[in-house]
């Protein structure tokens, strides 16, 4: 497989090894082949989602960046490709992680000089009289740090909607927002659907109207690509429950029927008995700073049978940790349903999960359905693995984990305890607990997400340390989860710290998970967890790692309690106390560090080309797949081939 070395600005970017594809039948591949061009077509969406203007600019610096008759070794025209670059990887102007606008390195006068080489007929121009005018639009929305500074807004109060930059809402006010789907919620009962998942909300006329993401209405035109590559693929199917999962999805699609939509998830997680599956369609909520609009993903996938092995003996005993868990007992579920974990093989990333994705998901989102059906998780192996093999030698160990005996535990054991850690957050923490009855799922508001990323952690954490887990021949003995204990607490104490830029708090959810259970351990260890500093350098030590898994359980207890009573409050304030605020002094000190180590804090990955292969008759009788497509020659492919919108 060709390798890639590309760097620019905080990003690295690698491949992942499609292991095992070629002995997959030509109708799976055939599946896989339609599926992942589905998987494709929504780029455009994801990319308009993140904010209005991000299509607009994206198309226009794509022109200037190809029909430039400049110097390519100028510094300012180096800076637009930069600039390009990071637009491309975080689908749109803002950071993929910070949610904060990129700052280009490149001038106003630049820019607008060469606009004048691009052919009109380049250039986005279907609202502007000529490229005066466009660059007259764009020119605050790129250069003005106060115009549409922040894609997701979490300041506590700030009007999170008027203060988001993300193209969810239009003149509507986050009260406005809220109420209104409260309000839809309260109609809808035990049952309700997830309003709001599939919809841009705008006040027309003083009142609110929803705009739908389907065939004919908003994205019309890559969502109709998207329904036509589905179709194909149910004709390759492996089996009739995936066809009737894509036809209730294409169905959903075309008429944006929520209820339908909750129709698919229930038969695409009973669907366990393919070798292919898919996710496609708008899911999670963490673009959206109140949590309801889902961001558009496309993934698909296949089983890594040996990999599965582990998540099924996980799923299999999954009422024995639900009935072990340390949280209250009215908060646990007497029976669990309907929990299936898959270890997978990624085929094609697309949307919100490309260039940067998960390594674990579990869906569906929607309690009810957890609560009565069950839910699917997949751990993403290709992908963890591509992650291991960048972090191995670059010295982030040395540099963090000053003690030699600490490093080799480290080193035997955190690969296989970090795929575990996220095996038990994704197959069972996140479907773990239940709501008391007549709480919201949306109770906790701002926070849900910050707190749910807690709550599947800390499960993971508490049974990742259980004996349970070495019976299970999951681990090879007590020793190995103090290597997981041990690197969860510096992440989340200190080298979470260097995806921060400096004198800014921390803004996303699961960074916020993780300092959250950071610091709170550390505070309630009594000494056991502490941070030292020797020759000017801090690090950690843990004393005693048993008496840590007890603080990861009583923290567990009140985060599941927190979720099952809807307590906002509470949410809010553990929230504000120990996941946002950054220790200034530290800070500095782990930029410090990490600058001299010369690594990319952050990790993306360039799509593998599958090429169909057909007989004399036209059917595909193979698929091939190469790895030798760049970065920038794939995004300018994959503008020409799907920018639909």
């Amino acid at each position: 497989m060709t390798k890639t070395n590309e760097r620019f600005a905080d990003v690295q970017l690698l491949r992942y090894e499609l292991k095992g594809f070629g002995q997959l039948s030509a109708r799976q591949k055939a599946y896989i082949y339609y599926l992942s061009e589905a998987a494709l077509c929504g780029r455009d969406i994801i990319t308009d989602q993140h904010g209005r203007y991000n299509l607009l600019i994206r198309k226009t610096i794509e022109a200037v960046y190809t029909h430039y008759k400049g110097s390519r070794d100028d510094a300012e025209y180096l800076a637009l490709e930069l600039y390009l670059k990071q637009i491309w990887f975080a689908n749109g102007i803002y950071h993929h992680y910070s949610c904060d606008k990129f700052t280009p390195d490149f001038t106003p006068d630049f820019l607008q000089k060469a606009f004048r080489d691009v052919p009109s007929e380049e250039l986005p121009l279907t609202e502007w009289k000529s490229a005066d005018e466009l660059f007259d639009t764009l020119r605050p929305i790129i250069f003005d740090p106060q115009v549409l500074p922040k894609r997701v807004n979490q300041d506590k109060g700030s009007d999170l909607v008027i203060t988001s930059a993300c193209n969810y809402y239009e003149g509507v006010t986050q009260q406005e927002a809220e109420d209104y789907y409260n309000g839809l919620k309260k109609q809808g009962g035990a049952q309700a659907t997830q309003y709001g998942l599939n919809s841009r909300l705008v006040k027309v006329n003083g009142k609110l109207h929803e705009e739908q993401w389907t065939v004919g209405g908003l994205y019309d035109k890559a969502i109709s690509r998207i329904v036509y590559w589905l179709e194909k693929a149910c004709a390759v199917a492996e089996n009739e429950k995936q066809q009737e999962c894509i036809r209730l999805l294409v169905e959903y699609y075309k008429t944006g029927n929520l209820k339908t939509f909750d129709q698919y998830s229930i038969e695409w997680l009973q669907e366990t008995q393919g070798q292919v599956d898919f996710i496609n369609g708008f899911i999670e909520v963490y673009g959206d700073p109140l949590g309801f609009k889902g961001s558009w993903e496309g993934l698909v996938e296949y089983v890594d049978k040996e990999a599965t092995r582990r998540t099924q003996t996980i799923s299999d005993n999954a009422q024995w940790f639900e009935d072990h868990s340390p949280v209250d007992k009215r908060f646990r579920k007497p029976v669990v349903k309907g929990v299936t974990a898959k270890a997978i093989c990624a085929a094609m990333l697309g949307g919100d999960e490309y260039p940067s994705t998960a390594i674990g998901i579990n869906l569906p989102n929607a309690d009810w359905i957890r609560a009565q059906y069950g839910s699917k998780s997949i751990t993403i192996t290709n992908i963890t693995d591509a992650y291991n093999k960048a972090a191995r030698g670059n010295g982030f160990r040395e540099e963090f984990v000053p003690d030699e005996a600490v490093r080799l535990l480290i080193g035997q054991y955190a690969d296989l305890c970090d795929e575990l850690h996220t095996d038990l957050h994704e197959c069972l923490g996140h479907g773990s607990g239940q709501l008391l009855p007549g709480v919201s799922a949306d109770a906790l508001k701002e926070h849900g997400n910050t707190i749910e990323e807690a709550r599947a952690d800390l499960y993971g954490l508490y049974f990742i340390a259980d004996e349970k887990l070495v019976e299970l021949g999951l681990l090879p003995d007590m020793e190995a989860y103090k290597s997981h204990y041990y690197t969860y607490i510096l992440n989340g104490l200190m080298t979470q710290l260097t995806r921060i830029k400096r004198g800014c708090q921390i803004e996303e959810a699961h960074m916020r998970n993780r300092a959250l259970i950071a610091h709170w351990a550390m505070e309630h260890s009594d000494g056991n967890v502490r941070l030292v500093k020797h020759d000017g350098k801090t690090s950690l030590e843990i004393d005693n790692y048993e008496a840590l898994r007890n603080v990861f359980a009583r923290l567990l207890a009140e985060i599941q309690r927190i979720k099952s009573e809807g307590d906002y409050t509470a949410a809010s304030e553990i929230v504000e106390r120990y996941g946002v605020k950054v220790d200034a002094t530290l800070h500095e000190e782990v930029l410090e560090r990490y600058a001299k180590l010369n690594l990319a804090p952050y990790k993306g990955f360039i799509n593998p080309v599958l090429k169909p292969v057909y007989d004399s008759d036209g059917s595909m009788i193979d698929v091939q797949v190469s790895y030798d497509e760049s970065y920038a020659g794939q995004m300018l492919r994959y503008s020409r081939e799907y920018g639909f919108l």
